[in-house]
């Protein structure tokens, strides 16, 4: 384990706010559940109100107190952002981390072939969405003594290959995003970071591979901890950095 996961220990996100994007998601859920152990206060973000409460109640019998943040990112305006950041400051006055978990996926497609409006809304949701959501929460992130934003990255290495069309292109650009912004920022409170996680065994990688042959992917608790050591004082040393913890890039 590298060290920056093994400084994720319970309490290393006490006192800390933070905003899981896609919370209801097979990551999503698994870093909700490691950031309220980390002690974190947690806002969750989703589409599925379903799916969020019943991580609500999960973290509830835990005894977190999370609160819950409906919002479909397809057809989120950058209004629907403002107000977002707006409610979060208003209700917890502060805001020390986004985690960008929330991803589209409709499988392995040629781009020749790929409905139009598919594309627009792959590279919308894994890219322009998560760019305003950031965007709107700058401000009051950068009011906090260190913040930090860590964006969950499908491997470039093989999402640009042929067929992951704007799924993939995505990818590449958050990729891109990552040291652009960090470096944008320079040394403001606010670190910008990504997480390359190994293969995990969730619905999305299951539209590109067959479960019962996909031996090499993992479950997403093992990846949780690298999210809480991003989030917490420990990512520091990942500031506009992309971290692949796992150095296994499989396709």
């Amino acid at each position: 384990m590298s060290t920056a996961a093994s400084e994720a220990l319970p309490g290393a996100l006490a006192g800390r706010v933070v905003l899981v994007v896609g919370a209801a998601g097979g990551l999503g859920e698994a870093a909700s559940l490691a950031c309220a152990e980390a002690g974190a206060s947690l806002v969750l973000l989703g589409r599925r109100v379903p799916k969020l409460n019943r991580l609500h109640d999960r973290l509830q019998k835990a005894g977190a107190a999370p609160a819950l943040y409906p919002l479909d990112l397809e057809g989120a305006s950058p209004d629907d952002h403002a107000e977002l950041a707006a409610r979060i400051e208003a209700e917890f006055g502060r805001l020390d981390g986004i985690l960008h978990v929330a991803a589209s996926f409709d499988g392995l497609t040629p781009l020749e072939l790929t409905d139009p409006a598919a594309f627009a809304r792959a590279l919308h949701v894994n890219l322009t969405a998560r760019w305003w959501l950031t965007q709107a929460c700058l401000p009051v992130l950068r009011r906090a003594g260190d913040a930090s934003v860590v964006f969950a990255i499908d491997d470039p290495a093989r999402t640009s290959a042929a067929y992951w069309g704007g799924y993939g292109l995505a990818q590449a650009g958050l990729s891109a995003l990552v040291g652009m912004l960090q470096a944008e920022l320079g040394d403001a409170s606010v670190r910008i970071s990504g997480l390359l996680p190994p293969p995990m065994r969730t619905p999305l990688r299951a539209r590109a591979h067959v479960e019962a042959e996909d031996r090499i992917a993992r479950s997403p608790a093992e990846v949780a901890a690298r999210c809480v050591a991003l989030l917490s004082p420990a990512g520091v040393s990942h500031r506009g950095q992309l971290w692949a913890p796992d150095t296994a890039r499989s396709a």
